[in-house]
């Protein structure tokens, strides 16, 4: 069951600047968001952003269904992408405070490149940062980015994700899979 949403105020825009990456992660330029995704997408930074409660469960959202990628799949907390001129660390929080009106201590995990194809007109091609926090202040989500949210538990994920691999984003499949892992290791 959703928790109740903040606002719904548009914070995401096409033309909006993402910093174009090479694959050692060196800026290269800027490009607007909307070209930046098209065709199999040109290669730009990005973050994900694994938000946990202090019980261990994690919260996730289904994307908005007017997304033009992924609309309607489920996904990692928040993912975005840092603006030209933006630090990570102002981008990451100020996307977590935008979708879900939190605050809290961001860890950096690790960074990884992707592409994944959504259709013959768009993708994702990203270096992404993952970072990992913990906060038990109540969400409180935009809905012109943001469908539902809910927490759920790390084992019931894993099965969820075996079951209906179709539902969630192609990141949040990777990302989990690699945290998991450590996740793991550490227990």
């Amino acid at each position: 069951m959703a928790l109740e949403h903040a606002r719904d105020t548009v914070v995401s825009f096409d033309d909006e600047p993402l910093v174009l990456v090479d694959v050692d992660d060196a800026e290269v330029g800027t490009l607007s968001k909307a070209d930046a995704h098209r065709g199999r997408g040109v290669l730009h930074r990005a973050f994900s952003l694994f938000v946990f409660d202090e019980r261990g469960r994690l919260l996730i959202q289904q994307r908005a269904a007017g997304k033009r990628l992924w609309p309607s799949f489920w996904s990692n907390t928040c993912c975005s992408h840092p603006r030209a001129g933006e630090s990570m660390d102002q981008a990451t929080h100020r996307r977590l405070h935008e979708e879900l009106g939190l605050r809290c201590r961001l860890e950096f995990q690790f960074k990884f490149r992707y592409q994944a194809q959504y259709d013959a007109d768009g993708a994702e091609h990203e270096l992404c940062w993952v970072y990992r926090g913990v906060s038990n202040d109540e969400p409180a989500y935009n809905r012109s980015e943001i469908a539902d949210i809910r927490y759920v538990e790390p084992q019931a994920l894993d099965r969820e994700m075996n079951r209906a691999p179709e539902t969630f984003t192609p990141w949040f499949q990777l990302e989990w899979a690699r945290l998991r892992r450590g996740m793991v290791r550490s227990a």
